[in-house]
């Protein structure tokens, strides 16, 4: 099925078009990996919407990507809930584990650094999502942990793409 008949068949299940648009942008953006401009125009197009009103969602709520991310998007709440319970220094902390700053991906691309303004798990500070995922309680030591285990699962990942690649024996 293309994307345009995924969101099309998403869309069938809204009274009103405009309700469609994030569904249709999570098709997209699983689509693609990121949301660039043509994209959002082109989710716009098929929905026949406004194309500001795509625009303003996919930059407004931070699981939407417009930029190409790495494969695993760090993103470190730096809420008041969080900065009082270290937030800034475990930002300092991944950006000198990973050799990056924030708002950079990694060179080999499996990381991307992001902070962003509230993950809505204040019980948790300090809070980090990867993906789909919640990481709370954080300290220098559990966000060492997360990263050894996010490479181990990379390599794994890595090498099934490249068993699947190569012919069998």
């Amino acid at each position: 099925m293309t994307m345009r008949e995924k969101i099309e068949d998403a869309a069938a299940r809204y009274p009103d078009q405009r309700s469609a648009i994030m569904p249709a942008l999570l098709i997209a953006q699983k689509e693609h990996g990121h949301l660039p401009g043509p994209v959002l125009e082109e989710v716009a197009d098929i929905l026949g919407v406004e194309r500001i009103w795509v625009y303003e969602l996919a930059t407004f709520y931070t699981l939407f990507h417009t930029e190409p991310v790495g494969m695993f998007h760090l993103q470190l709440c730096d809420n008041v809930s969080c900065m009082l319970c270290g937030s800034e220094a475990l930002l300092t902390h991944l950006e000198m584990a990973l050799g990056i700053k924030k708002g950079d991906t990694t060179p080999d691309r499996l990381f991307t650094l992001s902070t962003v303004e509230c993950l809505g798990a204040c019980e948790m500070a300090p809070v980090m999502q990867v993906g789909d995922d919640y990481h709370g309680d954080l300290d220098p030591g559990r966000i060492d942990a997360i990263l050894e285990r996010l490479r181990a699962e990379a390599g794994q990942a890595i090498g099934a793409d490249l068993a699947a690649a190569s012919p069998g024996e």
